[in-house]
C-alpha cells in the first residue's frame, strides 16, 4: 500500500498523462486532417482571395457574401476561414482588423473552424427552413459579439429556405447592424430571390483542375508515406471531374 498521493512504482500501471501513444489513436480521415485552414491552403479560389483581401485592406467589407458551386467544392470550409479571418486576434493584440494573413492560430481560430464559437453561428437551412428559423437569427443580431470582433452567421442550402424565411431574413439584409456579417452557401444559387442576391457579395467555387488535384495528393501522400505512382494519382484527380454536374 502507498500513501495518498504517491506516485505509484514503475513496475506498476497507471493513467499516462502523457498523451495517448500512436498506435492507440484514432484514426482520423484524411479529408479532415487536411481540410483547409486559411486562405493559403485553398485551391483554385484565387480571384474570391484577392477580392476579400482588398476589401479588409479597405475597410469596406460587405454585409454578407453568398458562396455557390457543386457539393464538395469547399464552400462550408471556406466560409469557416472567412469567419475566422473577421474575427482573427491574437492574445498580444497586434492584430486590429480582419485580415487574409494567419500565420498561427488566434484567440478564436480553435472554436470556430471547430463550429463552436459562440459568436459564428452555423445553420443548416436543409432542416431549419421556417420563419421561425430566420426570426431567432433576426431577434439575436440586435445583441453585441459576446467576445470576437463581429457575429457571423453561416447558413448552409440557404436555398432551401421558404418565402416567407427569405422575407424575414431581407428585413434584416436591408438594415444590417455593423457588428454583424452573413455567410450563405449554395448549391443552386437560382433558388434565391433576386433581392436577397443583390445584398450579397457573390463566389462561385470552381472544381480545382487536374494538376491543381495532382499536386495535392502527391504532397499528401508523400507526408503520409504512401508510396502511390503517377498514373494512379492523375486517374484518381481525374474521377470527381467525370462526374456530370447538375
Amino acid at each position: 500500500m502507498t500513501d495518498a498521493g504517491a506516485p505509484p512504482p514503475e513496475d506498476q500501471g497507471g493513467f499516462d498523462l502523457g498523451g495517448v501513444p500512436d498506435a492507440a489513436k484514432p484514426y482520423r480521415v484524411l479529408a479532415r486532417k487536411y481540410r483547409p485552414s486559411n486562405f493559403d491552403d485553398l485551391i483554385g479560389q484565387e480571384a474570391m482571395v484577392r477580392t476579400v483581401s482588398n476589401a479588409f485592406e479597405t475597410g469596406r467589407i460587405p454585409q454578407a457574401w453568398i458562396l455557390t458551386g457543386v457539393r464538395g467544392v469547399g464552400k462550408t470550409t471556406t466560409a469557416r476561414i472567412l469567419a475566422r479571418a473577421l474575427n482573427y486576434e491574437l492574445p498580444d493584440g497586434s492584430v486590429k482588423g480582419p485580415t487574409i494573413a494567419m500565420p498561427k492560430l488566434g484567440v478564436h481560430c480553435q472554436a470556430i473552424m471547430e463550429s463552436r464559437h459562440m459568436d459564428v453561428l452555423e445553420m443548416d437551412a436543409a432542416s431549419h427552413t421556417g420563419v421561425d428559423d430566420v426570426r431567432q437569427i433576426n431577434d439575436s443580431v440586435r445583441y453585441a459579439p459576446a467576445s470576437a470582433r463581429y457575429k457571423v452567421y453561416i447558413i448552409d442550402e440557404v436555398h432551401m429556405l421558404t418565402t416567407e424565411a427569405f422575407n424575414a431574413l431581407l428585413k434584416t439584409l436591408e438594415e444590417p447592424p455593423a457588428h454583424v456579417k452573413f455567410i450563405f452557401a449554395t448549391t443552386e444559387p437560382h433558388k434565391i430571390p433576386v433581392t436577397i442576391l443583390s445584398r450579397c457579395q457573390r463566389f462561385d467555387f470552381q472544381r480545382p483542375s487536374i494538376e491543381q488535384l495532382s499536386e495535392v495528393l502527391t504532397r499528401v501522400s508523400a507526408t503520409e508515406q504512401i508510396s502511390i505512382d503517377a498514373p494512379a494519382i492523375s486517374m484518381i484527380s481525374r474521377s470527381p471531374l467525370s462526374v456530370r454536374r447538375r
